[in-house]
């Protein structure tokens, strides 16, 4: 992605660092920027960049495109409720960026960011090129305010014992994935059934892959349901509104795995028991493997189960909404299994199988041992509420579950950027600054 930006280069003194030029801190920096709070955004690529750089080539949003709202930008193109293709995203991410320059240093890594002495913080930028990462390359600035805007958690997760696999099996995380033409001939496992396992597997199914997924907790939902797409209904419901700490289970909702669904060709449902009718091979939760041998618990009964259950109480939930608001939609159905498992395999000889290839789509785990300050939990995950730490000034953006259910999605980043800068802006120009800057 080809982005104008503007670099305040040589500022000792910045007000506000943000750290990552996604659209969660890009969204902050829009806020700032028109309360005219000086900041600098600091990049290791370029902004925007894992949209284009870990999307698969077939991938597509799954959220409709109404969702997609940022900072004076919301989506109006000619298709609301479809699902915009990885490239329609970039293409729609560049003319926003475009529009208002924000102050980005790009290639550039923040390797430490550290509370100082007499207030503010230290932050260390290092240039994210090779051959350049001595001493001598370092710069430190310093900042009233830090926004951590690095994504949902950075380190992608494989488990320890992947080494023990034979070697000859090719092995990448889902952010690697772009098509079924870059992986050796042969079958391919998918370990892990969420959203981007389990779209992946579809891609590699319907390009005539032999696929073998092994299933883990993830829940499922209808693509559309008596007449609207499911989450334009959850929308209306207000669902995506609710703060974690208000919704049922509490904070542990963070913790909770996506639906899976895709945007594929229109919209669709997602049905592994489908897809096994047409010759994918499903397992249960893979627990350890070592050479050409892999053990799965016998959790792939219970996992379907499970998942068509959650599909069919959000059916239930939508039902009562529309009776409670006696709206007119056609009637109510339920999803009956098309396929089920006469066993539970627990096994799997990759090379009998003839298995080249392991995608591993078991999620991301938190870095943030570049931080020195007291704002981690024994996971190593923020302590925040709406983005704001006890360490003062120190603010993360862009997290799931980090305020709502829409929090980390297009849908929700607007509100919590907003949110995060309108303190930021408080404490630098006093109370009604974004208002007055922004109309609001």
């Amino acid at each position: 992605m080809s982005l104008s930006v503007t670099d305040p280069a040589g500022a000792e003194h910045v007000s506000v660092i943000i750290v990552g030029a996604g659209q969660a801190g890009l969204s902050v920096s829009w806020y700032l920027d028109r309360a005219d709070v000086d900041h600098l955004v600091v990049e290791s690529d370029t902004p925007l960049h894992e949209w284009s750089d870990t999307r698969w080539d077939n991938f597509t949003l799954v959220t409709p495109n109404w969702h997609c709202r940022l900072p004076g930008y919301p989506y109006d193109g000619p298709d609301p409720d479809g699902f915009m293709t990885r490239d329609e995203v970039v293409a729609w991410l560049n003319t926003w960026v475009q529009s208002f320059e924000p102050p980005v240093r790009t290639h550039t890594r923040v390797t430490r960011v550290a509370q100082s002495a007499s207030g503010g913080f230290e932050v260390t930028l290092c240039p994210n090129e090779s051959g350049t990462r001595s001493a001598e390359a370092t710069e430190t600035l310093t900042c009233d305010e830090v926004v951590i805007a690095t994504g949902g958690y950075p380190l992608p997760i494989t488990p320890d014992w992947a080494d023990r696999v034979d070697p000859a099996v090719h092995q990448i995380h889902s952010e690697q994935y772009r098509n079924a033409e870059q992986l050796p001939d042969g079958a391919v496992l998918v370990v892990g059934s969420g959203q981007s396992g389990a779209q992946i597997a579809e891609d590699l199914h319907l390009a005539g892959r032999q696929v073998h997924l092994a299933v883990g907790n993830a829940p499922r939902v209808a693509r559309t349901y008596r007449g609207r797409d499911c989450m334009t209904w959850l929308a209306d419901m207000g669902l995506y509104d609710i703060p974690v700490r208000q919704y049922p289970g509490g904070a542990a909702a963070r913790e909770k795995t996506n639906h899976y669904v895709t945007g594929r060709d229109g919209g669709r449902d997602i049905d592994l028991r489908a897809f096994a009718l047409e010759g994918m091979r499903l397992y249960g939760t893979l627990v350890d493997g070592a050479g050409r041998t892999l053990h799965f618990a016998p959790t792939l009964s219970a996992a379907l189960d499970s998942a068509d259950a959650v599909y069919n109480s959000i059916c239930r939930d939508i039902d009562a909404h529309i009776a409670r608001n006696r709206l007119d939609a056609p009637p109510p159905t339920r999803y009956q299994p098309v396929w089920v498992p006469s066993e539970d395999p627990t096994e799997l000889d990759l090379a009998d199988a003839g298995v080249t290839s392991i995608i591993w789509a078991i999620g991301y785990r938190p870095d943030y041992r570049w931080i020195e300050a007291s704002a981690f939990d024994g996971s190593g995950r923020p302590m925040q509420t709406r983005g704001r730490t006890l360490v003062p000034g120190l603010s993360f953006i862009g997290l799931p579950w980090m305020h709502t259910w829409g929090s980390g999605r297009f849908l929700g980043i607007d509100a919590d950027s907003r949110h995060v800068a309108e303190s930021i802006i408080d404490r630098h120009h006093g109370s009604g600054a974004l208002r007055l800057a922004t109309g609001g």
